[in-house]
């Protein structure tokens, strides 16, 4: 039970870093503060991570800690770690205790472990977010402490887990395509009428995207096809004399803000397939290219598999993408009006669009039930 039920309900979201963690966590913040207006929010993360700009410019209070990485391997900092956590949770439960905290909405990441073991310790109730098909070991920690965990995959193993989905950008969640493609194309100063490709490799998987795409400007162009190339901030693409790489029905951007007006202009997409852009994928009914970025223990193939498996998607391994793989097997597909609708139809059907909202009644029943 709340310690004091009539003073406005105080929620602490912890997570950061990357916008695979950011995004989700300030979907299920507004999705909250839709269903209980006066709601107190407190966002936790760290100095170096993209919640420093994204979470004040949404209109949240950040609170920043120290980052404490869990080493895999022997090592000093494994050594140390069990003093560094000892101080991170006291660290924690200041926050916790000055925010009156009546639940901890944890998304994974460096910033959760301490803040699951400092509310634990307080008696915070706990719920949980896990992103990717593969638990993270924050969240693993965190899961045994409450049942009270949504998921974005069906496949992910973590104790506890709920279907929920991704929890996503409502202009994304509630996009209509088709009805908005014109005015989307008009926007990123496309031409309103031609088949369209949009590639956009992420802010860490952009290279082999990038080079494979500045290689194969021509076939696409000849083949009536406009590319808009989103290649990543700071990695604009160049010709051999420096001067950025321009061609016939080629458009490159080192970054587009709205992913709504993306989704909408695209007839298909050649990306990678970290958890946010698949969910999104899905959600929206995107025909899509994966190209999975191989790092880890291959998640980012998991992320994708269910999609490809519906035939809503297909997957390409990073090392077999370049020019004449996009020549002979991308070109074709873009200029395939009928099956790209029949993909995007299998990927909507493998969608969830109301993620955030099944999270904040998650949240709130966790409340209601202590």
């Amino acid at each position: 039970m709340r310690q004091n039920p009539k003073s406005p309900l105080s929620v602490v979201l912890a997570g950061g870093g990357s916008a695979g963690h950011v995004s989700p966590l300030l979907a299920m913040a507004h999705a909250i503060r839709e269903r209980i207006p006066d709601c107190a929010i407190v966002a936790v993360g760290t100095k170096d991570g993209l919640e420093t700009t994204l979470v004040p410019a949404a209109g949240y209070e950040l609170a920043f800690i120290e980052r404490i990485p869990l080493p895999r391997k022997p090592s000093l900092d494994l050594v140390k770690l069990p003093l560094r956590m000892s101080r991170a949770v006291g660290t924690r439960q200041k926050i916790l205790q000055d925010a009156k905290a009546d639940v901890l909405v944890g998304v994974g990441g460096y910033v959760c472990t301490p803040m699951y073991l400092a509310a634990k310790s307080l008696g915070v109730p706990i719920v949980i977010h896990e992103a990717n098909t593969k638990a993270g070991l924050a969240n693993k920690v965190g899961a045994r402490y409450t049942t009270y965990v949504g998921t974005a995959f069906a496949d992910t193993k973590i104790r506890h887990a709920h279907l929920v989905g991704m929890p996503m950008h409502q202009a994304v969640a509630s996009l209509d395509r088709g009805a908005a493609q014109k005015a989307a194309r008009g926007r990123l100063g496309l031409e309103p009428g031609r088949v369209t490709l949009i590639v956009t490799g992420g802010s860490a998987g952009a290279l082999r995207l990038n080079k494979a795409v500045a290689e194969s400007v021509q076939s696409l162009a000849g083949a009536g096809i406009q590319t808009l190339h989103i290649t990543g901030k700071g990695k604009a693409v160049r010709a051999n004399d420096g001067s950025l790489l321009t061609g016939e029905l080629y458009h490159q951007v080192e970054y587009v803000s709205a992913m709504e007006d993306v989704y909408a202009a695209a007839d298909l997409m050649l990306c990678r397939s970290g958890a946010g852009t698949v969910s999104e994928v899905a959600a929206v009914g995107m025909p899509a290219v994966f190209v999975p970025l191989p790092i880890g223990n291959g998640e980012q193939a998991r992320n994708a598999a269910q999609l490809v498996g519906a035939d809503a998607a297909l997957l390409i391994p990073d090392e077999a993408l370049d020019a004449q793989w996009i020549k002979s097997h991308l070109v074709p597909l873009c200029l395939d009006a009928p099956r790209l609708a029949r993909m995007g139809t299998a990927a909507a059907q493998c969608g969830i669009r109301d993620a955030a909202e099944r999270m904040a009644d998650m949240v709130l029943l966790q409340v209601r039930s202590e």
